[in-house]
């Protein structure tokens, strides 16, 4: 018997989204929910238990079938072994990849940014969780696990990984590795990367997306991965989400001149927000030249302002298109 539908706000993804087989590339990929609260060591698949996994709709298993391959199993949010959703979502997305997922690729990937300064191991999980390579156009995937922004279309990119984790990374400073960040608002969802990998290092995540085809784009990109804890919405990303609010963390993916008060207003007590910022040329900074700025709120009207490294990214804008 069907459970009647609970009507509520913000929907889920897939509450708003017309349910459709999973597209060639990503058919037979499980689910990653169970991975985002596993714990940091990585048990060997073998001590997988069998009843851990679930196998995807009929339809999914019957093109598996048709293809020759062994049809792929999906993690449902029940309790797993650490890192078995992990290691059986690897291995399917390397099937369904053409090898670009392998776990050789993604442990490059994370060495390098362990190597370059990332120390969180819940964010160094979820980048090597997300397979990167589904966000991009086939033409680029051969460039997926490389630290480089990519084009998306629309005059946007898909961030550099190092950028998407050390981000993450300063909304997560001072917590252990087994506690998640609360409710994350993120501005700009572009392909949909960025949500999938706080998606891992968070409770909740709600995104918005101000152009149309980009915010179409992620909803189709994120569906077979079936995040319950990631809402999508498509509006003007300055106004933030004020129906949703407060918001624990609220990271940004484009940069203006300064930081919306609308987002200050919507950030918790105690939270964080992270944001990419222009420098004024008159500030010993020349013309095009973007910071990274964290905001830290102290109390209902004092805010601390840390600025930190030199970035480069898409300009923050208003309204939809």
């Amino acid at each position: 018997m069907t459970t009647p539908r609970r009507t509520r706000f913000p929907l889920p993804l897939d509450a708003v989204v017309e349910r459709k087989p999973a597209p060639e590339r990503t058919a037979g990929m499980p689910a990653i929910d169970a991975a985002r609260k596993a714990a940091v060591p990585i048990v060997p698949a073998a001590q997988t238990p069998p009843n851990a996994l679930k196998p995807l709709s009929s339809a999914i298993t019957a093109s598996a079938m048709q293809r020759g391959r062994k049809p792929a199993l999906s993690s449902t949010p029940q309790p797993v072994a650490p890192g078995s959703a992990v290691e059986a979502r690897t291995s399917a997305a390397t099937a369904g990849g053409g090898g670009m997922a392998s776990d050789r690729a993604r442990g490059a990937l994370t060495a390098r940014l362990r190597a370059s300064g990332i120390r969180d191991e819940r964010v160094l999980r979820a980048i090597g969780t997300v397979p990167r390579h589904l966000f991009m156009e086939p033409g680029l995937a051969s460039q997926a696990y490389e630290d480089a922004a990519l084009p998306i279309g629309h005059q946007q990119t898909i961030s550099k990984p190092s950028v998407v984790a050390r981000m993450i990374e300063l909304l997560r400073e001072g917590l252990p590795p087994d506690q998640p960040l609360a409710r994350v608002l993120e501005i700009g969802t572009g392909c949909g990367y960025q949500a999938a990998v706080l998606s891992l290092a968070a409770e909740e995540v709600f995104s918005i997306e101000r152009i149309r085809p980009l915010h179409e784009q992620a909803k189709a990109n994120l569906r077979p991965l079936r995040l319950p804890n990631v809402r999508l919405h498509y509006g003007d990303g300055m106004l933030g989400l004020p129906q949703a609010a407060p918001f624990s963390s609220i990271i940004l993916a484009a940069a203006g001149m300064e930081v919306p008060e609308a987002l200050l207003e919507q950030l918790a007590i105690g939270g964080r927000l992270i944001a990419p910022v222009a420098v004024p040329a008159g500030a010993g900074g020349q013309g095009g030249a973007q910071q990274l700025l964290l905001i830290e709120r102290l109390n209902r009207h004092r805010f601390h302002r840390t600025a930190l490294e030199a970035v480069f990214f898409v300009p923050l804008k208003s309204g939809t298109i």
